[in-house]
């Protein structure tokens, strides 16, 4: 492990301020300090999002920023399967819609929409 990793997780287990702050900041610096690239930070944190039941405006705004970093539709409903062994059934049924309508589909209305 590297001295930096080494460092970095032992000032969170001692709850060190600075080392917390850098964490929970939603700037800029705890981006550059994640040592993620752009589109795996903001699939993380979506998938945080869907796993805590967020609500859709914060799914949808989380949603926009994995786009706008290269993740297809594809790889941001793939969360769904990447958290739902760790959530389980229940949230990731609940979280589903929400989901959908943060990537634009509406999952009520297509269920409303007769079969061809």
């Amino acid at each position: 492990m590297s001295p930096r990793v080494d460092d970095t997780l032992r000032r969170l287990a001692l709850n060190d301020e600075h080392a917390i702050r850098s964490v929970v900041d939603p700037g800029p610096l705890s981006f550059a300090t994640s040592r993620l690239d752009a589109k795996t930070y903001a699939l993380a944190r979506l998938a945080a999002l869907v796993s805590l039941g967020a609500p859709t405006a914060s799914c949808r705004w989380s949603a926009e920023l994995a786009h706008e970093a290269g993740a297809t539709e594809d790889e941001i409903v793939g969360i769904l399967w990447a958290i739902g062994p760790v959530v389980g059934l229940a949230r990731i049924v609940a979280a589903a819609p929400a989901l959908a309508l943060a990537i634009g589909y509406d999952v009520d209305a297509a269920f409303e929409e007769p079969r061809g």
